[in-house]
């Protein structure tokens, strides 16, 4: 979406590579794990003879979120010191990471520290911030810490919000133009069945004119009745004593709200439900509150989908990252 020619895209997730793969056309994939050094031997001879002027990527978050197990010695946590090794040996003009907003304090900022330290000690000026999705046009409160590095001594300054929070994206005005499958369960492929209304939907459809991934779960009665009882933006509180007491944790039974950005889109998907319509939103939905343009589609199980789209960066914030560090890497980089 920022112009850029992705080369090579490298995940542990087959799932994810083939949904990759679709929707880069010419960009080569590769299945495995960065911190095995093998996995190098075969980068090298994917992009042989090629120039990596940019490195991308997202070292798995689970060892630093601030909702599960934050242990410094966590094996899951050493994925980004392979990352700084793929910098070191490719040497690019930039890289971007990202991860979660919990690692820029976590042990003191401890973390978020050694990555800046290794990375200025092999040659780059690191900036970080904490960016908000919503600032940047996404129609979701979704927080991530974003490390940009440039090779040549630029101190990368990150992209000014285009948005604030009077005039975010709702999730009525990124979505309410879907088909409510109210009556049918939907398909892989259908068809839209009306006009975008605002400018999001316009610009989320672009030239698409086949709707991709909108198909309902079949939720069971007692489900839908529960939903239903559930006010736009409520959750549980807001059921009636002795409804849904199976799920009681701070996001059970959410609804989305109409008048608001959605809150962080999540891999599962279960607890949350369409703003209208008594049920979890479809893959297409939740890829609208990532700002994925409807073009783009989700190989895989309904679950995998979702893990695809939960797992992602919103893309016109990336979008924004993007296009700001071109104005560094240009011709006049060294």
């Amino acid at each position: 979406m920022a112009g850029y020619n992705i080369l090579l895209g490298v995940d542990f997730n087959e799932p994810a590579l083939k949904t990759f793969a679709y929707n880069h056309n010419g960009s080569k994939t590769l299945c495995g794990d960065l911190s095995v050094n093998d996995t190098f031997n075969a980068i090298d001879s994917l992009i042989e003879g090629q120039t990596i002027d940019v490195i991308i990527g997202g070292p798995p978050c689970q060892g630093f979120s601030l909702t599960g197990p934050r242990k410094f010695e966590d094996e899951r946590n050493k994925l980004y010191l392979a990352m700084i090794e793929a910098i070191h040996k490719y040497s690019p003009k930039a890289f971007v990471i990202e991860n979660v907003p919990g690692m820029a304090t976590l042990y003191k900022g401890e973390v978020k520290n050694e990555i800046i330290k290794r990375l200025t000690a092999i040659g780059y000026s690191v900036n970080c911030q904490i960016l908000c999705a919503a600032d940047y046009g996404v129609p979701q409160i979704r927080k991530r810490l974003v490390f940009v590095g440039l090779r040549n001594g630029e101190k990368y300054e990150f992209p000014k919000p285009t948005h604030t929070p009077d005039n975010y994206v709702t999730c009525e005005q990124a979505i309410s133009d879907l088909p409510s499958l109210e009556t049918v369960l939907g398909a892989d492929e259908s068809e839209y069945e009306a006009a975008p209304i605002t400018e999001y939907q316009r610009l989320m459809r672009g030239s698409c004119n086949v709707l991709y991934n909108h198909k309902a779960i079949d939720h069971k009665d007692f489900v839908k009745e529960t939903i239903a009882l559930v006010p736009d933006g409520g959750n549980y509180k807001d059921l009636p004593q002795g409804v849904g007491e199976s799920r009681k944790f701070n996001m059970a039974w959410t609804r989305y709200c109409s008048y608001k950005p959605s809150r962080t889109i999540d891999t599962g998907h279960r607890n949350n439900f369409h703003y209208k319509w008594n049920r979890c939103p479809t893959v297409r939905e939740s890829a609208r509150l990532q700002s994925f343009p409807d073009s783009f589609v989700f190989l895989g199980t309904k679950t995998q989908q979702d893990k695809q789209v939960g797992n992602a960066v919103p893309c016109l914030m990336a979008k924004a990252i993007g296009e700001q560090l071109l104005k560094y890497i240009s011709n006049k980089s060294k």
